[in-house]
């Protein structure tokens, strides 16, 4: 057995039999089934609330254009007092008042209507009401200028573009949705994945060097065969536990959300008649998926994943041997950190609008960021050249890390009681 799978064995031993690495295997799931699951009662909570809102209406025009629903109950206040309708809802009788003023003007109407409540109403209760208000108007307005509104309404227009590709195979509109959902997942999987490993990693390197048990390793190994055993032990335990997490996890989500008829997360929230619109096209959305290049999505997540968490795996590692403890690392993560975060904010603002763009095509090919955004862009479709010129560029790049990785692994896992700098890291790059 050669010295390289010794120290993976042992690091990969090590990792697992830790406590905090088995109680974190097994304790996270069940906080996220836990934290799941209270989200989703709460949502349902919220969602039997019953809303009462008033509604005030000198022109006489609205009271009767809105309809009540599950979730809220308009009530007519107009026969009141004004005053004394706003002390109801002073007095949380009832959710806010809707006040539309006396006037035959629509657009004196337009501007003068108000909600008042005692606190802020959400965006989407607001959107509805200005519905209700512009289509009641627009029939008005219609009707001043002697013009049909279920006339203009019938003849509306209301076009739906087919869509197909080039060899005349016919797509659905809501597969673009289903691309940007598994391109984003799997990139943010990889960035979590390198955030979360590479920071156990470069932990592990100062462990053993504060500990001073490097200076024994390192009289048998070479600094180089040190740092790979430790990237790829570490990058193994934490493939296990992942696993982990994803088979017990989802077995106590699936298990529980039936025992307890409560549904995770924010699924409860979608309105019924939406859900029962996805289920019916379920099955679409199965054809669609099985179109889409589920072998290069699959082949590349690996290759992207392995060269993207392996190069930045090399800066932990480097930064853990310079530093002794974890308050000095924090100067030198920043640089690494940033490359991650545009590599999101770049897949998620930029290839979702425009996955083959100029800006979207050179950050997939930039070897720091391309693990995350060429990932997002091939459920799109990626020319296989840029494909190769990206995968090219990352484990060339990764190489060219590691080397210098390992000459500043070599040097800092020796130094002590001294907080290296930039300047003297680059010099140790000479040695």
């Amino acid at each position: 057995m050669s010295i390289l799978t010794l120290i993976i064995k042992r690091e990969f031993i090590s990792k697992v039999r830790n406590k905090s690495f088995i109680v974190m295997t097994f304790l996270s799931p069940l906080l996220l089934v836990a934290m799941s699951l209270l989200i989703g009662y709460l949502a349902s909570m919220n969602k039997n609330e019953l809303k009462n809102v008033g509604i005030y209406d000198e022109s006489g025009l609205f009271k009767n254009e809105f309809k009540n629903s599950e979730s809220i109950a308009y009530h007519d206040l107009s026969m009141l007092p004004l005053a004394t309708a706003k002390d109801s809802v002073a007095k949380e009788s009832y959710e806010g008042l809707l006040y539309i003023p006396k006037s035959s003007d629509t657009k004196v109407l337009e501007k003068q209507i108000q909600y008042i409540s005692n606190d802020d109403p959400s965006l989407n209760f607001i959107g509805d009401l200005e519905d209700v208000i512009d289509n009641k108007l627009t029939k008005i307005n219609f009707e001043n200028t002697n013009i049909s509104y279920e006339l203009v309404d019938k003849n509306q227009a209301k076009s739906s573009i087919s869509l197909q590709n080039i060899n005349g195979e016919k797509s659905f509109k809501g597969v673009n949705i289903m691309k940007i959902a598994i391109g984003g997942f799997l990139g943010y999987l990889i960035m979590m994945f390198i955030i979360i490993y590479g920071n156990m990693v470069m932990r592990s390197v100062i462990e053993e060097k504060t500990n001073r048990i490097i200076e024994i390793i390192i009289s048998s190994v070479k600094p180089y065969q040190l740092m790979m055993g430790k990237i790829i032990g570490t990058s193994m335990a934490g493939i296990l536990q992942f696993l982990i997490w994803v088979i017990l996890g989802g077995g106590l989500l699936f298990g529980l959300s039936l025992f307890l008829n409560v549904q995770p997360g924010q699924a409860s929230s979608i309105p019924p008649e939406m859900a029962h619109g996805i289920a019916a096209d379920a099955q679409v959305y199965l054809q669609e998926f099985l179109k889409l290049p589920l072998f290069s999505i699959f082949f590349g997540f690996l290759v992207f994943f392995i060269g993207g968490y392996y190069l930045y795996s090399s800066l932990y590692a480097a930064i853990g041997a310079a530093v002794d403890s974890e308050t000095d690392s924090q100067q030198f993560l920043l640089p690494i950190i940033m490359p991650l975060m545009l590599g999101v904010y770049i897949g998620f603002f930029t290839v979702i609008d425009n996955p083959h763009g100029t800006v979207a095509t050179v950050f997939s090919m930039i070897p720091l960021t391309s693990p995350i955004v060429m990932i997002m862009r091939i459920p799109f479709g990626v020319p296989w050249w840029q494909l190769l010129i990206s995968v090219v560029l990352l484990f060339g790049t990764f190489f060219l890390i590691v080397w210098f990785a390992a000459k500043i692994y070599r040097v800092g896992i020796l130094m002590y009681g001294k907080k290296p700098t930039y300047k003297e890291i680059f010099k140790w790059l000479k040695y």
